[in-house]
């Protein structure tokens, strides 16, 4: 232990160089629940590129493993410590290197925050579409690492659609750039896709090179009422099939609608089955909020409510990113799945998950961007109650084969991490796996980066 952190120190400022246990305890976990996590020997802060050489070049020649770390926002457990590691916090290498708004492109280190590049090229005239609901939080390196989403996928697409280009330490200190900052680009294989969702597991990456848009006008919303999830997804197929392209399409199970209620006092119905909530950021955005609206009520929406302004839209749109936290209120704790199901099944998918909470004997509030299929169910729980968190963990589950099923996915934007490996070994099948491993063994030999995350290999000796 004293040669790592002597060598560590060699080419680091002292203060960049955590050892104290009490510190380094707090970085050891993300947000999600039911992961372990170790302790680890040091955490370090680097600011430079060339200091997170130092600290691979380091942990190769001494076989250390290093788990990358962003905010910590992630709910799979994938920047979780293991015992003896290096956690890598790239919080600090937070620079907007570069905003061109003729090539409509930024250059950032991976600790810039989510929200502050996008009210950065707000600036300019121009926007970073996704928006993770941690984007007050959640880094750029964070969301290349799990190749996050947000509200906005169904319109703009994911994190994935957005790098352009990458710089990324390999395992063993060696500087890897991918990509482009061109608007086209095809040479050689798409080594950037390869690294974007890959959870730290093949690099870390040290700059980006992200695709920006124009700016566009501000968005406004509709909220309709329905008597049950079929109704409110059947609408969802409606406005998909009569080829709308809303900015924004979220649905709320009832149990969501009653949390948010009781946290913010928003007067939301609480006699609803399911609010679904559409956008629109075109210049004009009431036709095509009437139409949906016309379709809402062809699939036997209660109740139809357009915003007149900007401020209302906000408004409704409050109750949505309000969603989370208010489900968090209801229990001391939370499992967030991450399942996304092709559209047309996506009444299926609600429903079935109504079942599974009903007879596990759960709290389980469903937030959807139903544009795109992505569910995500809040399981809600009490983590001092060990039958109950059995339940949690059984029902957690429960929902990933009922996802799979139905043609779907175990993971949308969330990533796999440490909470969803056996079921990625399901998803992907065996000769997928092999194939995953045996880029990770090209690129990590050593198996030192994040191990244990996404794949099951062998630990670094």
């Amino acid at each position: 232990m004293g040669d790592l952190i002597d060598q560590l120190r060699e080419g680091l400022p002292a203060e960049a160089v955590l050892t104290d246990p009490d510190v380094t305890a707090s970085y050891a976990r993300d947000m999600a629940g039911f992961c372990p996590a170790g302790s680890p020997a040091a955490v370090v802060l680097p600011r430079t590129t060339e200091q997170v050489q130092h600290v691979m070049r380091t942990a190769t020649a001494l076989r250390v493993p290093v788990v990358p770390q962003g905010a910590r926002t992630g709910l799979s457990g994938a920047a979780n410590a293991t015992d003896g590691c290096i956690v890598l916090s790239l919080v600090k290498m937070d620079r907007i290197l570069e905003i061109d708004p003729v090539e409509r492109i930024a250059v950032a280190e991976p600790g810039v925050v989510n929200a502050v590049l996008s009210r950065a090229v707000a600036e300019q005239g121009l926007y970073y579409p996704p928006d993770p609901s941690s984007w007050e939080q959640c880094t750029i390196g964070g969301n290349i690492g799990t190749a996050s989403g947000g509200l906005c996928c169904v319109k703009y697409g994911v994190t994935a659609e957005y790098v352009l280009g990458l710089d990324v330490v390999l395992a063993d200190g060696r500087l890897l750039t991918t990509g482009r900052r061109t608007a086209k680009g095809v040479a050689g294989y798409d080594l950037t896709r390869l690294f974007v969702g890959s959870e730290g597991t093949l690099g870390i990456v040290v700059r980006a090179v992200l695709a920006l848009k124009p700016a566009p006008p501000q968005q406004l919303a509709l909220a309709a009422e329905f008597p049950s999830v079929a109704a409110a997804c059947e609408a969802v197929r409606r406005i998909m099939a009569d080829g709308h392209a809303p900015s924004l399409l979220e649905l709320m199970d009832a149990t969501t609608v009653r949390a948010v209620n009781s946290m913010a006092r928003m007067g939301l119905p609480e006699t609803t089955e399911a609010l679904l909530l559409a956008a629109f950021d075109t210049p004009d955005p009431a036709p095509a909020l009437a139409a949906v609206g016309e379709l809402c009520a062809a699939a036997g929406a209660t109740q139809v409510v357009p915003a007149e302004d900007a401020a209302e839209s906000d408004l409704l749109l409050q109750a949505r990113r309000l969603s989370l936290p208010a489900l968090e209120r209801l229990r001391p704790a939370t499992m967030i799945d991450d399942v996304c199901v092709p559209r047309s099944r996506l009444a299926a998918m609600l429903d079935g998950t109504a079942a599974i909470a009903r007879e596990h004997g759960l709290t389980i509030g469903v937030v959807a961007h139903a544009g795109d299929g992505n569910t995500h169910p809040v399981v809600c729980f009490d983590p001092a109650d060990p039958d109950e968190s059995r339940r949690a963990l059984e029902s957690f589950h429960r929902i990933m084969a009922l996802g799979l099923e139905l043609g779907g996915t175990i993971t949308g934007e969330h990533g796999v991490g440490l909470l969803k490996k056996e079921w990625l070994a399901r998803e992907a099948g065996p000769v997928a796996l092999e194939v995953q491993r045996g880029i990770k063994a090209v690129l990590d030999p050593l198996g030192l980066l994040n191990p244990g995350k996404v794949l099951d290999l062998p630990a670094a000796e």
